[in-house]
């Protein structure tokens, strides 16, 4: 049976090696799930470690591994190290290893070491740059000469220690001869002696030794008391349990009885695994399922003073027992860091952290913690430090200019309120104006020979669609709907029919005519409005037709394209039936095709107000628009598309304006004379 109030050995927690062996402190692998909380509150990801090559220490790396992995960071090396004194060790040896962790990229380093390695094999204060995180047993006393080897920057772990009540009388009035000694002990004892120690531990002696260095003297607690405190009373404990439930078993002690070396610990161990009690500072003190006593460590920063003393600041704290969030606290305003580091609290990573708007790559070959940053791609974002991906905005979003957030697309699409909406607008509005203007100077000379000829109410007809036409190009201006996108393709079609319809029924009026006047003609009795009127009245129920059946089968409406355009959303308008929309378009070709051809070949018939020829320039500009019309409406998007649409429009109803209408209003306004019943009979 043995209880501990040093080892943190993890060999000697194997319960089946070792079933009677007891400790009052605490499982190492406390202090190291601290020392892996510690790394993620600074997010300190890159690390190094240092420690023995014993088994023990070895098992406890090997946890320190496993942990920092699991969660998130890389160890940038293991270096172990013999127990042996530096002092013993040859000097290039010493050398190497200082400058293999001072040329190290890790910024933090956890040295899992015992006290007499953490001042004797590494002298940290020869490395410069670097925070260590070791785990310290002793009571780091107020002031310690130069040379233990400690620096800035040290980030210790060591168990909560607490005063006895009345202990300092104890140490300072018993006499030592009473215990079991030996040159250690006896050294211990006469340290207190030194005028040098504190009034309420100096114990008189005769002796007249004198110290230049006291540890325990300058300690605020006498090393391991509290915890050889409480291993007394846990024994002691223990015992009257046994006892008292011997008696109450009629069950009586003989001297035989202890003589036996394996009933006895077979008999307090079921007492010691089941001890609870109060010491005498009010603590409990009790055995949990893994058989630790529950108790909390203080996270020491030690400060290397320019007189050459250290001072240890408590600056945080750690209770592995305490709820998740609420069991690390640290005061990171108390922590004094080394003037080396530019940034406080100082880094330590493999790679610079991607900020949001970039994801890492792993480098091949590398640790995870070691990547490179790249930028999101096109349409996706990150919006946290080190996203491994990037996600993808939803359809109606679109990355801002540094990829962190995700932005409502532009809507985009022709309006009334832009410039290029507005002089589309001015221009189909004036263009209607010039066309009114026409036909009000038609109407009002309609008696005149010029307006006359050629079929005076198909003149109208053709003025009047064309105002039309001018009108149409309005309804592409704007947020497209259902209703205007219906309106957009099927008035535009019907209208361009009943006015191509106009212009061959106009052309055909000219051929008629002129064969009408031959002798024994047979078309005479063709001559008249009836026939005019029944080529525009079937013609454009040709293309109303057409029209109707693309209503019913696949109608336009209104499309949101979300991939065409970066960071926009093109409102279209779908044509739905995209033969359909070609059948119309063909169909206008086809009438424009044929009034080419029957005026081309009627323009020389002699006829002072022929106009034949008018059209036929019509015609080709007409066929010319709409020709060049169908590669570039395909080759753009959005409200460029209708910008496209609307300028094929009106150009193509302003050529027919000009060309046929412009010629006859120059005769009525400037040249009156030629507008003469003689003039239109003169060859």
């Amino acid at each position: 049976m043995e209880i501990s109030y040093t080892s943190q050995s993890l060999l000697m927690k194997n319960n089946v090696q070792f079933p009677y062996f007891y400790q009052t402190v605490p499982s190492i692998l406390h202090a190291s799930t601290g020392i892996i909380k510690l790394l993620n509150h600074f997010d300190w990801t890159w690390v190094g470690i240092v420690a023995p090559d014993d088994d023990n220490s070895l098992r406890v790396v090997r946890t320190l591994k496993e942990e920092i992995t699991q969660n998130g960071g890389c160890i940038e090396f293991i270096e172990t190290f013999s127990h042996t004194h530096n002092t013993f060790k040859p000097f290039t040896e010493i050398l190497q290893f200082y400058k293999f962790l001072q040329s190290s990229s890790a910024h933090v380093i956890i040295a899992y070491c015992s006290d007499g390695d953490l001042y004797g094999n590494i002298d940290i204060k020869e490395i410069p740059s670097k925070v260590f995180i070791t785990i310290i047993d002793w009571d780091i006393p107020p002031t310690i000469p130069v040379g233990f080897g400690l620096k800035n920057n040290t980030l210790a772990f060591t168990m909560v220690k607490k005063n006895i009540p009345s202990f300092s009388k104890f140490v300072r009035d018993v006499n030592p001869l009473l215990f079991p000694s030996d040159n250690t002990i006896k050294a211990w004892w006469n340290a207190l002696c030194n005028s040098r120690c504190p009034k309420n531990i100096q114990r008189s002696c005769k002796t007249n030794m004198t110290f230049f260095f006291i540890l325990h003297c300058e300690a605020k607690h006498l090393g391991h008391s509290y915890r050889i405190y409480n291993s007394v009373y846990i024994l002691a404990h223990a015992l009257h349990d046994m006892l008292l439930s011997s008696i109450g078993s009629n069950i009586t002690w003989r001297r035989d009885l202890w003589e036996f070396s394996d009933y006895l610990p077979r008999k307090l161990h079921h007492y010691l695994k089941n001890v609870h009690f109060r010491n005498i500072l009010g603590e409990e003190i009790f055995y949990d399922e893994n058989g630790d006593i529950p108790s909390e460590y203080d996270i020491v920063n030690i400060l290397f003073l320019p007189n050459g003393s250290l001072k240890n600041e408590i600056v945080g704290s750690y209770n592995p027992y305490a709820s998740p969030g609420q069991d690390l606290r640290i005061n990171e305003k108390a922590i004094v860091w080394e003037r080396e580091f530019t940034k406080v609290p100082p880094q330590s990573k493999c790679s610079q952290s991607c900020l949001p708007g970039f994801m890492k790559i792993i480098k091949q070959g590398l640790p995870v913690c070691c990547y490179d940053c790249f930028p999101c791609p096109e349409g996706e974002i990150s919006t946290q430090n080190d996203m491994e991906t990037c996600v993808k905005c939803q359809e109606d979003q679109w990355p801002n200019q540094k990829k962190d957030a995700c932005l409502p697309k532009l809507l985009v699409f022709l309006s009334f309120e832009e410039p290029l909406g507005i002089a589309l607008m001015l221009i189909s509005i004036i263009l209607f104006f010039i066309n009114a203007i026409i036909l009000g100077i038609f109407i009002h000379n309609r008696d005149t020979p010029i307006v006359r000829a050629n079929n005076r109410n198909l003149s109208y007809l053709l003025l009047i669609s064309l105002m039309l036409c001018f009108l149409c190009a309005l309804v592409f201006i704007g947020y497209p709907d259902k209703v205007t996108c219906i309106l957009r393709h099927i008035a535009f079609g019907i209208i361009f029919s009943i006015s191509l319809s106009s212009i061959l029924a106009k052309t055909l009026t000219v051929v008629m005519a002129f064969q009408a006047t031959k002798p024994e003609s047979k078309l005479r009795k063709w001559m008249g409005s009836r026939v005019s009127n029944s080529i525009v009245i079937f013609c454009s129920l040709v293309q109303t037709l057409l029209c109707v059946i693309w209503l019913f089968t696949a109608s336009p409406f209104p499309y949101l394209n979300m991939h065409s355009e970066i960071g926009m959303i093109l409102i279209e308008c779908n044509e739905g039936s995209i033969v359909a929309f070609y059948c119309v378009l063909g169909y206008l070709g086809f009438l424009a095709c044929i009034s080419f051809i029957i005026a081309f070949l009627a323009r020389n018939l002699p006829d002072s107000f022929n106009e034949a020829k008018y059209i036929t320039f019509s015609m080709l500009v007409f066929c010319s628009v709409w020709i060049s019309f169908i590669p570039t409406y395909l080759s753009t998007k959005g409200k460029y598309m209708v910008v496209v649409e609307i300028f094929a429009i009106l150009t193509s109803s302003a050529g027919l304006l000009g060309c046929i209408f412009f010629p006859k209003c120059y005769i009525i306004l400037l040249k009156p004379e030629r507008n003469k019943r003689k003039y239109l009979t003169k060859n």
